[in-house]
């Protein structure tokens, strides 16, 4: 091959330069990862770990180059012949060119790479890393809810699809394996009405047109679909025509709206809703209980997944019916509801005014009376809580793709609760965040992926952490029996010490720290210090504790 050129000495490559790779990694977009003779780094679309390629440069870097595959030397042992036409050109999956158990594999892998890589822990040895949770094979038609672009085709025919590749270039596509059949049946029907009916699609650049996302949900166990057009206006002359021939059409169609969106954002959702048919919501389920959907409302897109990403959130907060659980970023109140009937009370904190009415009313309907739901940043309302003494037991947070602003999680380490369940769909905002708590004392302890989002790059992770590290903490247990009580302790167990502190300080203290105060005050006990296998040193009790706990003393005339 006459034209072959490779960069030599890590210099970078040059526009159309062709040059030779294997590919040894993923990245978290899903592109192969390479590098050349000379140690230059590749990144390459739709290949995978073991392919030895030629692949030609179309996007030079200093430091990087992007190229795609002119030739396959050696091809992956993992590679499968992809089983959709439209996959070489749409940005909605990134492996189905590959099997699914090597998928599972290169997520596993990227969720520690990422804790080790930026959250500076060793997922062999600093917690429990379990094994990803697949979708046992229903990694087709899951999606309960799609977001689909309108577009113009070249003979200039509206169309509908998913934008290419790092690319806002709309790819026809009315039969995607993502969705159930339903949704691209309604999608094709979208798009047959705007063509019949000379309505234009919305042009980035001039900011002029009418359609600009066709919005699809479908309720979990109900069946129940809502439709939704997001325009480029209030509304358009066709609109009732539209809803009366959709719902004609499909019998399953409860809810037809119109969102408004005049802003010049990549954010798909206006805040304005109108309802064209039906109501502003429908219904889904899950773990028995049923919760109301409008536009606006987050839920995870993945039902059965999500089934089981709950359940492995329910088994790490492990709560008791004296905890209270905190639930930052709640949505409409999914996980919270679903932790009501384990704890005391559950207090849900969301930002978007529609999600705070669903999630109330999702508990009245439900029957749950120990919920309470604020419409509120998770910043500012973590915040106040703290300020205010609220001490919750546990925390749930599952923010967005940013992760967490460091005022919310400074916020939370002010209200010191004994667990924090961070659910994270970006594994490298997760790793970010779970460093800046460790320097808090919270340490991550165990940590599960969990496939939400099966033949695409995303990855959902759930990690528990503790205000306790495991190799440096002391688990203290009182060993007190008839014979080893005095008087002075007979008069006060540590329980009510504790809650006396607690209600007249907002503070909480151990049991560790009551006896070491006590000892300082000529109150002897027997205590076993289980110190583990670590070098432990034992903590000793903060200023401001002791002489709360020396207060609770003496108002039990122990002291």
């Amino acid at each position: 091959m006459s034209n072959f050129k490779v960069g030599y000495s890590g210099l970078p490559l040059k526009k159309n330069n062709l040059t030779k790779l294997k590919i040894t990694g993923i990245t978290s977009e899903g592109s192969g990862v390479g590098k050349t003779e000379s140690g230059f780094t590749v990144f390459v679309n739709s290949t995978a770990p073991g392919d030895v390629i030629t692949a030609k440069i179309i996007k030079p870097g200093k430091t990087y180059a992007i190229g795609i595959v002119e030739e396959f030397a050696e091809k992956s042992p993992a590679r499968i012949n992809p089983d959709c036409e439209h996959f070489a050109q749409c940005g909605g999956c990134a492996y189905r060119h590959i099997n699914y158990g090597e998928e599972l594999r290169i997520k596993q892998q990227q969720v520690e790479d990422a804790l080790q890589r930026i959250g500076g822990i060793d997922t062999k040895t600093e917690l429990k890393m379990n094994k990803i949770v697949g979708a046992d094979g229903n990694t087709n038609a899951y999606r309960n809810k799609v977001q689909l672009p309108f577009g113009t085709n070249q003979q200039g025919k509206v169309i509908t699809g998913y934008y290419a590749y790092h690319s806002h270039r709309v790819v026809d596509c009315c039969n995607c394996l993502l969705n159930p059949p339903i949704f691209n049946e309604i999608a094709e029907f979208a798009r047959d009405f705007a063509n019949t009916h000379s309505l234009r699609v919305y042009d980035e650049n001039t900011r002029k047109g009418l359609l600009r996302h066709l919005y699809i949900r479908q309720g979990y166990k109900t069946d129940q679909i809502m439709v939704c057009l997001v325009l480029n206006a209030g509304g358009f002359r066709q609109e009732s025509e539209f809803a009366a021939e959709l719902t004609a059409s499909f019998a399953q169609v409860s809810s037809v709206a119109i969102n408004t969106n005049r802003e010049n954002t990549n954010v798909i959702l206006g805040r304005q809703n109108r309802i064209l048919f039906g109501k502003e919501h429908i219904a889904t389920q899950l773990f028995g209980l049923e919760f109301s959907l409008s536009p606006l409302s987050f839920f995870q897109v993945n039902p059965q997944q999500t089934e089981k990403l709950y359940a492995i959130a329910q088994e790490f907060a492990a709560l008791t019916k004296d905890d209270i659980l905190l639930d930052l970023y709640c949505g409409i109140g999914s996980i919270g509801l679903t932790l009501a009937a384990q704890c005391k009370k559950v207090i849900g904190v969301e930002i978007i005014p529609s999600a705070v009415k669903n999630a109330t009313a999702n508990a009245q309907h439900n029957n749950i009376t120990n919920a309470e739901f604020i419409c509120a940043d998770a910043s500012s309302a973590a915040a106040s809580f703290a300020k205010s003494g609220l001490l919750p037991n546990v925390v749930i947070i599952d923010p967005p793709r940013k992760g967490c602003t460091p005022e919310v999680l400074a916020a939370i380490v002010q209200m010191h609760p004994k667990k924090i369940v961070y659910v994270s769909c970006n594994p490298s905002t997760l790793a970010r965040d779970l460093k800046i708590l460790a320097q808090s004392g919270y340490t991550a302890v165990a940590a599960t992926p969990v496939d939400m989002f099966p033949r695409t790059a995303h990855v959902e992770t759930v990690v528990l952490l503790s205000k306790l590290k495991s190799a440096q903490s002391i688990e203290v247990e009182i060993e007190l029996d008839d014979m080893d009580l005095t008087t002075s302790e007979s008069k006060a167990i540590y329980a009510e010490i504790k809650q006396y502190v607690l209600d007249k300080t907002g503070l909480k203290v151990s049991q560790l720290y009551i006896g070491q105060v006590k000892r300082k005050h000529g109150i002897i006990e027997r205590i076993n210090y289980n110190l583990g296998e670590g070098k432990a040193k034992i903590p000793q009790v903060p200023p401001e504790k002791e002489k709360a706990i020396e207060d609770a003393l003496k108002h039990f005339k122990m002291i």
